[in-house]
């Protein structure tokens, strides 16, 4: 006789596919959970190790950025020093100015003109004067023109004089002073030259 089975099979299969479909995606999502932190800890640490690089990167440019204030100020005092060097230099090379407007002006002074006062301020040298003609006084601006030291001669005024015998002439002029630097140069090649 045949074998009937009676028992609910189809119920039983049925239920033993859906355990094993539950326990399949049980074990998806923990599949899937545990790769979700894995990539979590991973960016995680990703994160961390940004925020350390980004944490050192700032504290140098903290340091480099002490250091490119002390180079300021470094400058600022090399600047200051190199300022207050070129004063002296200008003060040595300018020390035996005025012997040597004196100086010069002997040499540019023609007989027949005589100075009796002289005033300097700044680069600019003023000098007052009796003169027996006007012909002597343009001879001195040429030959101020001519020197090595002064230069751009101006005669302010020529005024007659009030006294009998009318034979000196008052006189005031203005000449600058050339700058140290060209005053050196024509200074070394009319040294050269003389040689």
């Amino acid at each position: 006789m045949p074998h009937i089975n009676l028992l609910p099979w189809r119920e039983e299969a049925k239920e033993l596919k859906q355990k094993q479909f539950i326990g399949m995606l049980a074990l998806a999502a923990i599949i899937v959970i545990i790769i979700g932190l894995l990539i979590s800890s991973y960016y995680s640490g990703r994160i961390d190790y940004q925020h350390k690089r980004n944490q050192y990167i700032r504290n140098e440019i903290a340091v480099l950025n002490t250091k490119i204030e002390e180079i300021k100020n470094l400058r600022a005092k090399r600047s200051e020093l190199e300022q207050r060097m070129g004063l002296i230099a200008d003060l040595q090379r300018n020390r035996n100015l005025g012997a040597q407007i004196l100086d010069e002006l002997v040499k540019v002074v023609p007989p027949g003109v005589y100075l009796t006062e002289l005033e300097k301020r700044e680069s600019k040298v003023s000098v007052k004067g009796k003169s027996e003609s006007n012909n002597r006084l343009s001879n001195m601006m040429r030959q101020i023109e001519n020197s090595w030291l002064l230069e751009a001669p101006i005669l302010n005024s020529i005024v007659a004089a009030q006294v009998e015998p009318r034979i000196l002439s008052d006189f005031r002029m203005s000449m600058d002073v050339k700058p140290v630097n060209e005053t050196e140069a024509n200074a070394a090649a009319k040294k050269g030259g003389a040689r």
